[in-house]
């Protein structure tokens, strides 16, 4: 285990450092110039010639991107062309919105979409199953940001439960803080939801016909410990699969629902940094990213052999 999780960290060096090419090359290539952006419309060509001289854009770029990943390698991400910040603060001050609405939809998800799915194949071809069934359709139908548009018409303008937008940090209280990530939350589940709820119906229905299960019935438990102890377990390995997969995807796909709710989180940095052309903010949030993507992979790969002893690396 120890010298295939040391393989598996050195692996992600040569993933990263072509995420970093790929990211910088990409940037560079697509049209548009911060300076132009920085200097405003009413600048002259040698206000915007200066601006790049400053910020070492007239430099090869070759020249550019060692620079920077040097840089990289010594936690340093630059100073962002836009904020006149460093990207590291900006990340530290942009993390705990996104996390913590990550955190709270991931949760949310596991707590419908995996009793859903448990129901629905225990209730194979039943009303119950065809109403998962077409929920599942549903929520992979509707774009996230309609889903949000409807949720904050309908709880925040008629009914004016939560609030439309913003959001308060965890050291403001847990009630506060839960209250402006509900809407949110809800949004960006609906997916989520969907997907994994599809997920567990498929490997509940795979189990629940072995002969382990029918002899777990046989000795008298109950249909509760049957579905949870025995089936649940032996159908876990693909779940938490997608479950794994959806956080990461979560992760970097807070984009359209903190602009949807205003949330200074990672994504809305992103957004800001896009229109923006502030590359060192990309660059840095795009790393960041793919960083948790790949630790995300790996965690998932150890828990299966915690869910499954047959498994062993």
């Amino acid at each position: 285990m120890a010298s295939y999780l040391l393989k598996r960290l050195l692996a992600t060096i040569p993933v990263m450092i072509f995420v970093a090419v790929f990211i910088f090359m990409l940037l560079r290539l697509t049209p548009g110039d911060p300076a132009a952006l920085i200097a405003g419309d009413f600048a002259s060509d040698a206000q915007i010639a200066e601006i790049r001289e400053k910020l070492g854009l007239t430099e090869p770029l070759l020249k550019q991107f060692f620079i920077w990943i040097s840089d990289v390698f010594r936690g340093d991400f630059g100073e962002s062309f836009y904020f006149k910040k460093q990207v590291s603060e900006l990340i530290a001050a942009r993390i705990e919105p996104t996390l913590s609405l990550s955190m709270v939809t991931i949760i949310l998800t596991v707590c419908i979409a995996v009793p859903m799915g448990i129901i629905a194949a225990y209730k194979q071809g039943s009303w119950v199953d065809r109403i998962v069934m077409g929920f599942s359709v549903l929520g992979f139908s509707v774009p996230v940001f309609v889903i949000g548009f409807a949720l904050v018409y309908i709880f925040s303008i008629q009914l004016n439960w939560l609030p439309v937008q913003g959001y308060k940090r965890l050291g403001d209280g847990i009630g506060p803080w839960i209250v402006h990530l509900v809407l949110p939350a809800l949004a960006l589940s609906v997916i989520f939801v969907a997907f994994i709820a599809r997920m567990t119906r498929t490997s509940m229905l795979e189990v629940l016909g072995e002969d382990y299960i029918r002899t777990a019935r046989a000795k008298g438990q109950t249909e509760t410990k049957v579905l949870t102890r025995h089936a649940l377990r032996n159908a876990a390995v693909p779940i938490i699969t997608v479950i794994g997969f959806a956080f990461a995807i979560l992760i970097g796909g807070v984009v359209v629902t903190e602009s949807v709710f205003n949330i200074p989180g990672l994504g809305l940095l992103t957004v800001e940094a896009v229109l923006n052309r502030d590359f060192p903010a990309i660059q840095a949030v795009v790393l960041l990213f793919s960083l948790i993507y790949v630790l995300i992979n790996l965690l998932i790969d150890l828990s299966y052999t915690v869910l499954d002893p047959r498994i062993r690396y």
